[in-house]
């Protein structure tokens, strides 16, 4: 094997390698995509006092698959009412945002020459962000193709909430690259090695941990699936497989915001007061980054699940004031101190 890779001239080598890093990373977010849903059925169970899953394996571990494969052999329905080709289309974009901008996350620093990340961008998170902002296409699609009055409202409220959030997300991080000097997530991380960007920039953290909720649609920020109000929401019209890519959809967002949190603000695969904040060549150090970058995701993801059944859902009403009267403003003038800053700083 390994006299099969030495004669590999250095294009087939990293071609190879590129290929192996896209299935191991695809395969990861899948795989954490289903433990996440299983790890939330806990977290509830825990917070009102049940058991939640523990048939399917050892400590219900299996469920996820139950699950999948349940999703795959349910009876498929597709009311006469629905516009068929918005329908059929709406579910199979739910996931295409997360898997894209999976592409330039650096999940680690480096094995060998080999780089971890999948496209090491100077323009990663302009790409980030041009991706993300297709997510809102599939749920406004899927309210739309509905040809239904409540699944329409949620796809309509998905897509204002969605745009105004936006706005505030992109705007917090500004400040970020005035400090880096660079629209490339690794060189983000690169300049992290001593110093968390969370320390010097914390509004602009908050204000993107706030709009990432809203992103994801989760609670408290959940208005186009708000159950008591719209009956599930945009989705309600699915069922079988094409619900289950909704629900995967929902749990690679949250996947994805996290990525970027940790990336932008904590460091990455940095802990600079362990010393592990200088890009590895040994096969063990480069495994330690990306068990460093996952245990932080998984932190996230953790605080996710956790505010989701312990905050109540705001009014609509209020979900807009606080993104067009609180959050913009201050994201806009974070970036006005950040910039005098600067300048005082380098006069």
């Amino acid at each position: 094997m390994i006299a099969w890779l030495n004669n590999l001239s250095d294009p087939q080598k990293f071609a190879l390698f590129a290929v192996v890093k896209i299935m191991v990373a695809f395969g990861v977010m899948m795989t954490i995509v289903a433990y996440v849903v299983w790890v939330e059925r806990k977290v509830c169970a825990f917070i009102q006092d049940r058991i939640g899953p523990n048939r399917a394996g050892p400590f219900g571990l299996l469920q996820p698959a139950a699950d999948g494969i349940k999703s795959f052999f349910k009876e498929e329905v597709t009311p006469a009412h629905v516009r068929k080709i918005f329908y059929v289309i709406a579910p199979m974009i739910a996931l295409m945002p997360a898997i894209i901008n999976l592409a330039v996350i650096p999940f680690g620093s480096q094995i060998g020459e080999q780089k971890m990340v999948l496209a090491d961008l100077n323009v990663g998170i302009l790409y980030t962000f041009g991706f993300v902002s297709l997510g809102v296409y599939s749920i406004v699609l899927a309210g739309y193709a509905a040809n239904s009055k409540f699944p329409f409202i949620g796809g309509i409220r998905s897509s204002a909430q969605m745009i105004s959030y936006e706005i505030a997300m992109g705007m917090s991080v500004i400040p970020v690259f005035m400090l880096v000097g660079s629209l490339n997530l690794s060189d983000v991380i690169g300049y992290q090695t001593h110093c968390w960007l969370v320390f010097k920039q914390p509004l602009a953290f908050i204000i993107f941990f706030i709009a990432a909720f809203a992103e994801t649609n989760r609670t408290p920020f959940d208005l186009p699936e708000a159950e008591q109000e719209l009956a599930g929401g945009y989705n309600v019209e699915y069922s079988s497989i094409k619900f289950a890519l909704f629900f995967m959809g929902e749990y690679a967002n949250m996947i994805l915001v996290s990525c970027l949190m940790v990336t932008l603000f904590f460091g990455g695969w940095t802990l600079p007061w362990f010393g592990l904040d200088h890009a590895a060549q040994s096969l063990p150090i480069g495994i330690l980054h990306i068990l460093i970058f996952l245990a932080k995701v998984c932190m996230f993801l953790l605080v996710f699940i956790w505010v989701r059944w312990m905050w109540p859902r705001f009014r609509y009403d209020q979900l807009m004031k606080l993104g067009w009267e609180r959050l913009l403003p201050l994201a806009l003038a974070n970036i006005v101190v950040t910039a005098v800053w600067l300048w005082w700083a380098t006069k």
